[in-house]
């Protein structure tokens, strides 16, 4: 009785220092992806492009709120949007932010000023042609393209907006444009050539 009883105790305690080292590995990885999380929102900037008051008309009479548009980006080729809905200002941009933060997109930057090649991108009604431009041209744009592209870190470029003029349709047709543009590297890898082929 007594064998069997050490050999539990034994069994009981390998046990318990099991499941206390998987709680503190668990519990390590949680802390160190928040604080990996925290630190990668603190490098994006924020800009609010647009706060509208929006009405729900329900049975029980109309509900008002607001709706907030926001575009993050760290100036370096990186750059997403977001939309959030709340009954005060401050927490619908705190939502837009959040949704912008999970939605970020790389852009192929050319010299870290411009893009690679003429693109463009819709949303809804709204159509954005963006081109790339010589050094020194600057950002030749405004309203919401302006924003977009300034916080993804492209400093010469010339766009034109076609169709619908809606602050949040021009963001997000800049941003489908951005998704669509294509570096040397995939364009080599989809004809199957190199370099110097494709740049003559």
């Amino acid at each position: 009785v007594e064998l069997s009883s050490n050999t539990f105790m034994s069994t009981f305690g390998r046990l318990f220092l099991l499941c206390g080292s998987c709680l503190f590995i668990y519990l390590g990885a949680f802390f160190l992806s928040k604080y990996r999380k925290d630190n990668k929102a603190k490098t994006l900037e924020e800009l609010v492009i647009e706060v509208k008051s929006v009405v729900k008309v329900t049975q029980g009479g109309r509900q008002r709120r607001f709706s907030a548009t926001v575009v993050v980006g760290d100036r370096k080729g990186t750059v997403g949007i977001g939309i959030g809905k709340a009954n005060e200002v401050p927490d619908a941009v705190k939502k837009a932010i959040q949704s912008a933060n999970k939605n970020l997109i790389k852009v192929n930057l050319i010299d870290n000023r411009t893009i690679a090649h003429e693109v463009t991108g819709k949303s809804g009604a709204c159509k954005v042609l963006i081109k790339p431009a010589p050094a020194g041209a600057g950002l030749i744009s405004g309203g919401a393209v302006r924003a977009v592209l300034d916080l993804a870190g492209v400093k010469d470029i010339s766009s034109k907006s076609l169709g619908a003029r809606t602050k949040l349709n021009m963001a997000t047709a800049t941003m489908n444009a951005l998704k669509s543009l294509k570096s040397i590297d995939h364009v080599c890898e989809l004809r199957g050539k190199t370099k110097e082929e494709i740049l003559g």
